[in-house]
C-alpha cells in the first residue's frame, strides 16, 4: 500500500493510504493512530479496514518524527480540542472523501491518543461514523462537547486502570447528548487489546500495571466484529438507509 501526501494548511503532510482489492467506489475511514505513532501496528489497522471494504488512510500526525518528541503536543491538541493535529485529521477526511473512488462517506477509528481524537472529530466534522477505542475522554462537559456528533461505537478493557469508569461516563455524555451509540467493556482486557501494540522498553513494566497492557486480547475478534457491524451500518450504507438504532 503506498505512501502518500496530503495538503494541509499550504503544506504537504505524510499519511499511509491502505485501498480495498477489487473495484470502487468505497467508503472511507481516517484512522488516527495511538500515541506511539504511525508504526507497523498501526498501519496493520489501516490495512484491516481496506480487507472490509474501506479506503482507509493514516495521517501522520508526528510528520515521521520520533513519538517521544511529537506525543506531548499531539496530546496537547487533543485535550484543547484545537489546533495542526485537527486541521490535519479534518484534511485527511476531506481528501479520502473526495477520491474518485470513494462514496464521499467517511468514518474515523482511533485507538488510545487516536480515540480521544476520533471522540472530538465526530462532533466536529462530517464523519459517518466513528469508533473511539480506549480513548482519553475530553475535558469538561463531555456531553456538551459531543453534541451533534455521528454514531460512535466505543470500547474499553476493564483492566486499564487509567480509563477505569471512563466507559460508563461516556454512554452517560452519549445518552444525554442524544447521539446513537454502542459503548462497551470488556472486564477482562485491558489497553491496546484490539491491536498488537507493545510499549517501548523503558515502559514495559509500568505499562503492564497501568494499563493492563496485552490483556484480554482473547475478545479481540469479536470486537472487531461489532465495530465493522457498527460501521457497516452507518457508514457502509446510504444516508437514506442508514438506521437511526443505538
Amino acid at each position: 500500500m503506498p505512501d502518500v501526501s496530503i495538503p494541509v494548511a499550504g503544506r504537504e503532510r505524510p499519511a499511509y493510504l491502505a485501498v480495498p482489492e477489487g473495484e470502487g467506489p468505497w467508503p472511507g475511514v481516517v484512522v488516527v493512530f495511538e500515541a506511539f505513532g504511525a508504526n507497523a501496528d498501526m498501519r496493520a489497522q489501516a490495512d484491516r479496514f481496506a480487507a472490509q471494504g474501506y479506503l482507509a488512510v493514516l495521517p501522520d500526525l508526528y510528520d515521521g518524527g520520533p513519538w517521544v518528541r511529537c506525543a506531548r503536543k499531539a496530546v496537547s491538541d487533543m485535550f484543547a480540542r484545537r489546533g495542526p493535529s485537527y486541521d490535519f485529521i479534518e484534511a485527511a477526511r476531506a481528501w479520502v472523501a473526495g477520491r474518485g473512488d470513494s462514496t464521499g462517506r467517511v468514518g474515523v477509528v482511533g485507538f488510545c491518543l487516536g480515540g480521544g481524537f476520533a471522540l472530538v472529530a465526530a462532533a466536529r466534522y462530517d464523519f459517518q461514523a466513528a469508533s473511539a477505542n480506549y480513548a482519553l475522554l475530553p475535558r469538561g462537559d463531555v456531553a456538551e462537547v459531543l453534541k451533534g456528533a455521528c454514531p460512535i461505537v466505543a470500547s474499553f478493557g476493564g483492566k486499564d486502570l487509567t480509563l477505569r469508569g471512563a466507559a460508563a461516563e461516556l454512554e452517560r455524555a452519549l445518552d444525554e447528548a442524544g447521539v446513537v451509540h454502542d459503548v462497551k467493556e470488556y472486564p477482562d482486557a485491558g489497553h491496546s487489546f484490539l491491536t498488537d501494540s507493545k510499549a517501548p522498553a523503558p515502559l514495559g513494566v509500568a505499562a503492564k500495571v497501568a494499563l493492563g497492557l496485552g490483556k484480554g486480547r482473547a475478545d479481540a475478534p469479536a470486537e472487531w466484529e461489532r465495530i465493522f457491524a457498527f460501521f457497516d451500518r452507518h457508514l457502509a450504507a446510504p444516508a437514506e438507509e442508514s438506521p437511526s438504532d443505538g
